[in-house]
């Protein structure tokens, strides 16, 4: 990893952007779900169900979520009967995800707080691994996917449910404008913080596009990487195996 990073637009020493982001998640966790919602009209519900049926979880598989904070994606897994570990490395988002399970009664989960770069769990504990939404607000991804493939059993397989860069013509134009503009207004009106989410915007413009992350991903030592995109790349669900 380098010792320069990008923390949206703004190029940071690595030391510092981990904390930075910390800042940013601590701030809105409360409304990082509405939020979702505002942003995306509701479709973030669809990518996610998507997501888990391309995931497949089943009865007894130990899958780890990470960067799974507010449970979105681990309750669909659960209720299939996949026993999810949830980790984030920041403990306001894993207190309002044990905070939505409890009021919807959805027990068997464990909460970890975990540092998606240097993982506490043995080699090859589980056997799915999942990141949405997430992965690019790492400091080494690198190394995050490095350690996703260490906790991994052979035949495991890695999902990363993230934004991209879409490709369809004129839609392209559209979203710049709308997520440049629109968006971190909604982040005041509904969260009371426009910068955290000029940010996340701009954490989206400053990562790898899918043939990129892609060879990140095999470069960590996964085969039979795919890459598949939603609205023209705008979203993008990757995949891969440990063999």
């Amino acid at each position: 990893m380098t010792d320069i990073v990008s923390f949206g637009y703004q190029d940071v020493a690595a030391t510092e952007k981990t904390a930075l982001v910390g800042g940013v998640f601590a701030r809105v966790a409360k409304r990082y779900d509405i939020m979702n919602d505002a942003m995306s009209a509701g479709m973030h519900r669809l990518w996610k169900d998507r997501f888990v049926a391309r995931v497949k979880p089943r009865a007894g598989e130990r899958i780890l979520d990470m960067a799974g904070g507010t449970g979105d994606v681990a309750f669909r897994m659960a209720a299939r009967g996949a026993d999810v570990t949830v980790a984030d490395i920041n403990p306001a988002m894993l207190e309002v995800g044990q905070g939505r399970a409890a009021r919807r009664r959805i027990d068997g989960l464990v909460w970890t707080e975990q540092n998606a770069e240097a993982l506490t769990f043995a080699d090859r504990a589980f056997d799915g691994y999942t990141i949405a939404f997430g992965i690019r607000n790492v400091t080494d991804i690198p190394a995050a996917l490095r350690e996703a493939h260490r906790v991994l059993v052979r035949g495991g397989r890695f999902f990363c449910l993230e934004f991209s860069t879409t490709t369809w013509p004129g839609f392209a134009e559209v979203y710049d404008l709308y997520s440049h503009k629109v968006v971190p207004r909604i982040g005041k009106a509904v969260a009371g913080d426009e910068d955290s989410y000029r940010y996340l915007i701009e954490s989206i413009r400053r990562f790898p596009d899918m043939p990129r992350f892609k060879a990140m991903i095999e470069t960590a030592g996964f085969a039979q990487v795919r890459a598949e995109p939603i609205l023209g790349g705008l979203v993008a669900i990757h995949s891969g195996w440990k063999i």
